[in-house]
């Protein structure tokens, strides 16, 4: 990865953090009521989405469920990479797989996860 993706990367996940500490201070809420392992799980799934090919293999999910092989081709990938990808967003179960005869279809299971997509969306930080 370039240093310049990797800035942009960080830069964009700072963003995400501070669009939420300041979402939760416009509700009055203290941070500090936030229960800590709900914290610690939402920095892991922060951590695991916060690689560009990752958000744009769940932006294509976002529809609904998808093959393997139209996620690659769509976003023009090599298999492997996908497969990588996947493998690391099941393990945090952001995403679920499902079997039909030679094809793997995915779905996303972590409904936060859109929202963090339309936090992106929605801070123009796509942009």
């Amino acid at each position: 990865m370039h240093s310049e993706d990797r800035v942009r990367r960080e830069l964009v996940l700072t963003h995400i953090y501070i669009s939420i500490i300041l979402s939760l201070m416009q509700k009055k809420r203290l941070l500090r009521s936030i229960d800590p392992a709900g914290l610690s799980k939402a920095a892991d799934v922060i951590k695991v989405v916060g690689h560009a090919d990752r958000l744009r293999i769940l932006e294509f999910l976002e529809d609904g469920e998808k093959a393997v092989g139209e996620i690659q081709d769509c976003l023009d990938l090599p298999q492997a990479i996908v497969s990588q990808h996947l493998a690391k967003m099941r393990g945090w179960d952001i995403v679920e797989s499902r079997r039909d005869g030679t094809h793997v279809y995915y779905h996303i299971i972590e409904p936060k996860v859109v929202h963090i997509l339309d936090c992106i969306r929605h801070c123009d930080l796509a942009e």
